[in-house]
């Protein structure tokens, strides 16, 4: 693994804060050491995403290179949220994993439609979500090449 797949800021957006913190854990139990950054719903990522408010200062908000994002959300869902990352020329090319509690299949269809990198059901355990962040961390900075900032 080079030095910048290390550097790598995973930005999470979801609102459920237990799932939050469990994903965390999990990503620390998968001894992944890149940097974890939160929002709560998918107009903080836009925000966040766009420098805007709160997010203004790029040292305290760095673009990330993932994005998870959970669908169900308030203010702006996943779905709305990812519609406009994926149509922004300047946030396009950031992967993006949903990683929900949906199993629907119109969820499934749309996300992709909509460009998405990757649709993921949150595991019902915390060892199997443990076992589903390893996967993750594994192909997302061990095997794939990710586009560099800008």
């Amino acid at each position: 693994m080079n030095a910048a797949k290390k550097s790598i800021v995973i930005l999470m957006a979801d609102d459920d804060e237990e799932d939050r913190m469990l994903t965390k854990e999990a990503l620390e139990q998968s001894r992944l050491v890149n940097d974890l950054r939160f929002v709560e719903d998918g107009q903080e990522l836009l925000d966040y995403l766009r420098g805007k408010g709160q997010y203004s200062d790029s040292s305290k908000a760095p673009r990330p290179g993932l994005i998870l994002l959970d669908l169900n959300m308030p203010r702006k869902d996943g779905r709305e949220a990812l519609k406009e990352l994926k149509s922004d020329p300047n946030l396009k090319q950031i992967p993006v994993v949903v990683l929900t509690t949906s199993q629907a299949d119109e969820d499934i269809l749309k996300t992709y439609n909509l460009g998405v990198n990757s649709f993921i059901t949150k595991p019902v355990s915390f060892e199997k979500l443990v076992e589903t962040m390893t996967v993750l961390t594994k192909y997302w900075f061990e095997i794939v090449e990710l586009p560099t900032n800008g």
